[in-house]
């Protein structure tokens, strides 16, 4: 995974199945930046959990290259590619703040960051449910992912649980 440059736009591309690694090194190897969005998941297997890391889109890689320049046909002989995703007869961009916005997600491997967890205290807006756009405060967490908070409703406080999905920084 490299950085940003700005005359290059993202694309994304259709994987062989199983050859996301391999599809990869050969388009860094051509010279193309890549980034492909991992994320750990666990599972259990023979009996135990087993945690293994994944890409957060199974059969995808963003391919990041100046479509002026015509190189997009050797992504698509590339080994372990299978095509650019294109509409028509060109390969369509990805949005540059899609992309932009995933990388800031993951650390310097690819792989998805945990969600920032608020802390006992901290202000938070509701972003969906029934309370959606209340203000809280932050009351304390629950090992389940759930977050107990505190609401203002009808001039006295009530606590609510609710996923930490659901909250967004005040």
């Amino acid at each position: 995974m490299t950085t940003h440059r700005p005359s290059l736009s993202w694309f994304l591309a259709q994987l062989k199945p199983n050859c996301a690694a391999i599809a990869d090194r050969n388009l860094q190897r051509q010279g193309f930046q890549t980034f492909l969005p991992l994320t750990e998941e666990t599972r259990p297997r023979n009996g135990r959990f087993a945690t293994t890391t994944r890409p957060l889109f199974p059969g995808y890689i963003f391919v990041a290259f100046d479509p002026a320049l015509g190189p997009w046909r050797k992504v698509n002989a590339t080994q372990g590619v299978t095509r650019l995703v294109s509409f028509g007869k060109a390969p369509a961009p990805v949005p540059h703040d899609l992309v932009l916005h995933l990388k800031q997600r993951c650390d310097t491997d690819g792989r998805l960051l945990p969600p920032k967890l608020p802390k006992p205290g901290d202000q938070v807006t509701l972003a969906t449910g029934p309370f959606a756009n209340f203000v809280a405060q932050v009351e304390k967490l629950a090992p389940d992912q759930r977050v107990w908070v505190l609401m203002d409703i009808m001039g006295g406080q009530t606590r609510v649980a609710v996923s930490a999905e659901q909250l967004r920084a005040s």
